[in-house]
């Protein structure tokens, strides 16, 4: 199937041969579906926290944080492109396409928080911005005769207006991570960026930081990288043969947010917050997110303090009235049902299973009441080791032509808005390696084409799905407030961003 350029050119992008091949064979065989148990409900998979208890891990966590005896981290994937929030101005633009969307745009223009920098635009050709037709306000706004949105990255955007200034994404999470993910006023935030705009990052984060650093008190250490090319997947034709290009080339794509895993896993705190770069709100209305952020934090250091405790318990020994009480504390709190037959087990048995369970990455994932809204929901489902356990699953990954199955992926009333906070190290303090807790199975076969011929493309388990499927999993309801994603420019319009 490769030729020996072939090989050099796998060998060239820090991938290997074999990973390759085993991509092949994914499309050859394709992924299974994912069985669904049940959907995860408010009692039954998702935590509802009562004021008390939200107080309570609140109070934990802020202790341990002002303490400086843990080291917290927020985590942004931000490479993602723009390009998909002005859809409707491009057709408005390039095909003279005029939709409610677009005459929203231009009748509120001053509604933005970039409406002053496209009005500088103008003026510094000479342009009036109140007198200019529409489409040299759209092509000062798109392209790179003026403000370039339509090539920037989400980040790098005026989202929100202030009086002192009008503030990007970045600067939101900034702002954010002063709130939450503040260790000692030690604030560490990592975002991951497409090379092509990395330097555009850096200087925005050189530009403001001083500034936030001064107003919040706190030391900010900011980090960037990007997604490594050897996490690339193959294209492949219809036929599952390589895909080639004009010069005969391999075909390589990104594969997903799945491929930060990587980046992931090379950072060194003990709490991890993770959240989209567009899901930001103005500082009227980011207090319920502060509130929930600790609380997710606080609740997994509340678990991660169990579990510690009982692996201690278990290095001691295992008697039955312990074992008892961890398959109470598997089945009702960390929502993990044991293979069939496990009853029959021996102790040692158990006790093995129960190690080997408890000695995993441990996350605590938001959910919000579902809206229509697409994403992951959650759910149990059943595993490979005959266990089931919560998953957060997307609607590729069920057979809904199966109607048992479509029944209870329709039946979800929560979904995850990629808000979650995870703990990746051991006992010993040590960073887990986090493609050992990877189920390589739940990847994705999509229909994509290039050059005007038609190819198959293949992402790697999800980065919250498929990526932390074997990881320790806590739901956790969240307010509505706390998700507001921007992924048309006239989100931006809406009054949680105004």
């Amino acid at each position: 199937m490769f030729i020996e350029k072939d090989i050099q050119q796998i060998k060239e992008r820090g991938s290997d041969l074999s990973v390759v091949e085993e991509q092949v064979r994914y499309f050859e065989n394709g992924f299974p579906f994912l069985q669904l148990s049940k959907a995860a409900t408010v009692g039954d998979g998702i935590i509802r926290l009562t004021e008390d208890e939200i107080a309570q891990v609140i109070s934990e966590f802020d202790k341990s944080a002002a303490d400086g005896e843990i080291a917290l981290l927020k985590f942004v994937p931000a490479s993602g492109a723009a390009t998909r929030m002005f859809k409707s101005l491009f057709g408005f633009l390039q095909e003279d396409k005029k939709d409610k969307s677009v005459e929203e745009f231009f009748t509120k223009l001053k509604d933005f928080a970039f409406y002053e920098d496209l009005k500088t635009c103008l003026a510094a050709d000479g342009l009036d911005i109140t007198s200019v037709d529409e489409k040299t306000i759209a092509s000062y706004f798109l392209t790179s005769k003026g403000l370039g949105y339509g090539e920037l990255p989400k980040g790098l955007l005026k989202f929100h207006n202030y009086p002192e200034r009008s503030r990007t994404p970045l600067e939101e999470h900034l702002v954010e991570g002063a709130k939450y993910a503040n260790a000692g006023s030690n604030v560490q935030i990592h975002f991951t960026v497409s090379p092509e705009h990395r330097d555009k990052f850096e200087k925005l984060v050189v530009e403001v930081l001083p500034s936030y650093q001064t107003q919040y008190g706190v030391r900010y250490i900011v980090s960037f990288s990007e997604q490594k090319s050897a996490t690339d997947t193959i294209a492949v034709n219809l036929d599952n043969t390589p895909f080639r290009e004009k010069d005969d080339s391999l075909l390589f794509r990104p594969a997903g947010h799945g491929a930060l895993l990587d980046n992931l896993g090379q950072l060194d705190a003990d709490i991890i917050f993770i959240k989209n770069i567009d899901n930001v709100v103005p500082d009227r209305i980011k207090g319920e997110t502060i509130t929930y952020k600790k609380a997710l934090a606080g609740t997994v250091l509340k678990y991660q303090k169990k579990i510690f405790a009982y692996l201690d318990q278990l290095a001691s020994g295992a008697d039955a009235a312990l074992l008892a009480e961890l398959d109470g504390f598997f089945r009702n709190e960390l929502c993990v049902v044991p293979p069939a037959g496990f009853e029959s087990w021996g102790d040692d048995e158990k006790k093995a299973y129960f190690i080997g369970k408890l000695d995993r990455p441990l996350r605590a994932c938001g959910m919000v009441k579902n809206q229509g809204e697409p994403g992951g929901g959650p759910f149990w489902a059943e595993n490979a080791d005959g266990s089931s356990s919560l998953q957060i699953v997307e609607s590729a990954q069920v057979d809904v032509d199966n109607a048992d199955q479509n029944s209870i992926f329709k039946n979800s009333t929560h979904f995850n808005p990629v808000d979650l906070v995870c703990a990746v190290k051991n006992k010993k303090g040590e960073l887990y390696d986090l493609k050992k807790f990877r189920d390589p199975l739940t990847g994705f076969i999509t229909g994509k084409s290039k050059d005007g011929k038609e190819l198959k493309a293949q992402e790697l388990p999800g980065l919250w799905n498929g990526s932390m499927a074997d990881w320790n999993t806590l739901f956790v309801e969240v307010p509505l407030i706390t998700f507001n994603p921007v992924k048309t420019v006239n989100d931006l319009l809406r009054e949680q961003h105004q």
